[in-house]
């Protein structure tokens, strides 16, 4: 008995240092249970949704709306243009929306009110903005919902660039996620959402230089203390924080772990029963799940042999060409899978002969993983020369014509020669 019961112990202080050695291991989190009503977790580069609860339930975005402003206003303006504050821009809010004490009469360039928009969340900058862009807020909304259609968006409906409760301003968890998974391919807009802190300058209507704006998103502040409401992530990049009453907190966020890039939508968040914020602590919740759960699998690198392709025009020594991935191909698989092997679908250009430069493409290779299709280039690893072998023959047969009648001539003209001579003598 006291056999067995050493082992047990011996048992249970081996799972106990397997715990401190490896918590990510062992504590990995393959469910997830969020607090919010509507959530979704997306992987940033090929749009896999990876969790979602009701992500097609039409909901108020609030400020999340200054996702799509801001798409609209950098495909539209240059950065240094200038525009100039109108009343409407400064007397048209309601109190308790968050402005920036913009001036009537003031002038910022585009990507000054870019910042307050995007860092201090400020909603006069928004319609500053857009009538810079289009001239009024409801022609600017219409390039709102132009712009949702183009990117894929079906549930989504804008009528002002801040989020300004309207029953007819609405959107979708994954609608959203469509609109930031497209506007971080724009490294300004990347810029603008991962910035902590703005001031904006002193105009000639607003001498001082206290507009100063921080970031109205937590993941992204640096905090050392250890407090329950400490939500600050350090792979978090962005993006956007939103709330009115009838929207609840909402909160877009993306993060960085690795190189791979999630991204999370929170909507109608509230708070815990100790009045933390759910929508932090839901956002860090998915972003862990996806960490612990998936990552990104380098299946082959650049310069990879896919294939070997025989040129059938080639000369002997480079007739056999090796065809190679232009760049990395990195796949998002579920940990448990990552050993899984992933051939790749072959499709090489029509009509391919030499002459083949070093680097040039010659086809694609595409991967499929869980139903995500991802393709690559696939480029010449060597020179290849056209071979001369028929045109070389069709020489060597002409001068051998030449020469045949070369020879057939002086045979005929020695035989002449020798008949004179004899009919001399």
């Amino acid at each position: 008995m006291n056999y067995i019961k050493r082992i047990f112990v011996f048992l249970i202080l081996i799972i106990n240092i397997m715990f401190f050695l490896f918590p990510k291991t062992i504590l990995a989190k393959e469910t997830i249970k969020v607090d919010s009503p509507v959530a979704l977790l997306m992987d940033l580069k090929t749009g896999k949704i990876l969790y979602e609860k009701d992500k097609d339930r039409k909901m108020y975005p609030a400020s999340l709306t200054k996702v799509m402003t801001a798409i609209v206003v950098l495909e539209n303006c240059d950065l240094n243009e200038v525009a100039t504050v109108s009343y409407n821009a400064v007397m048209s809010l309601s109190s308790g929306y968050v402005t920036a004490n913009l001036q009537a009469g003031e002038e910022l360039t585009v990507e000054q009110l870019l910042y307050v928009l995007m860092v201090g969340s400020s909603n006069d900058a928004a319609i500053v903005l857009a009538e810079h862009v289009a001239g009024s807020v409801e022609d600017f909304a219409d390039l709102m919902n132009e712009k949702a259609t183009q990117i894929g968006c079906t549930s989504t409906h804008f009528v002002n660039p801040n989020g300004v409760h309207d029953e007819n301003h609405y959107s979708t968890a994954y609608d959203l996620a469509l609109i930031a998974k497209y506007a971080m391919q724009n490294q300004t807009f990347r810029n603008l959402v991962s910035t902590t802190s703005y001031t904006l300058p002193a105009t000639e209507k607003y001498e001082r230089n206290d507009r100063l704006f921080t970031t109205t998103n937590s993941l992204l502040i640096v905090n050392n203390n250890d407090r329950a409401d400490n939500y600050y992530y350090k792979y978090a990049t962005g993006i956007k924080t939103g709330f009115t009453t009838p929207a609840g907190n909402c909160l877009i966020a993306s993060a960085n772990k690795n190189g791979l890039e999630l991204l999370t939508v929170i909507l109608d968040a509230g708070q815990t029963s100790s009045g933390l914020s759910s929508r932090y602590l839901d956002t860090i919740d998915l972003f862990e799940y996806g960490y612990d759960n998936y990552v990104l699998n380098t299946i082959v690198q650049n310069g990879g042999v896919v294939q070997s392709v025989k040129i059938s025009n080639a000369t002997r020594d480079t007739k056999y060409l090796d065809a190679v991935v232009a760049n990395d191909v990195s796949v998002l698989v579920k940990k448990s899978e990552k050993d899984n092997p992933v051939l790749p679908e072959v499709t090489l250009n029509e009509n391919l002969k030499a002459p083949i430069k070093k680097g040039d493409v010659i086809g694609t290779a595409k991967y499929t993983v869980d139903g995500i299709e991802y393709t690559e280039n696939l480029i010449a690893n060597s020179d290849v020369k056209k071979s001369h072998l028929f045109f070389n023959i069709l020489i060597i047969l002409f001068l051998l014509v030449i020469v045949h009648f070369y020879l057939k001539n002086r045979r005929k003209k020695l035989r002449n020669i020798r008949l004179k001579k004899r009919l001399h003598k």
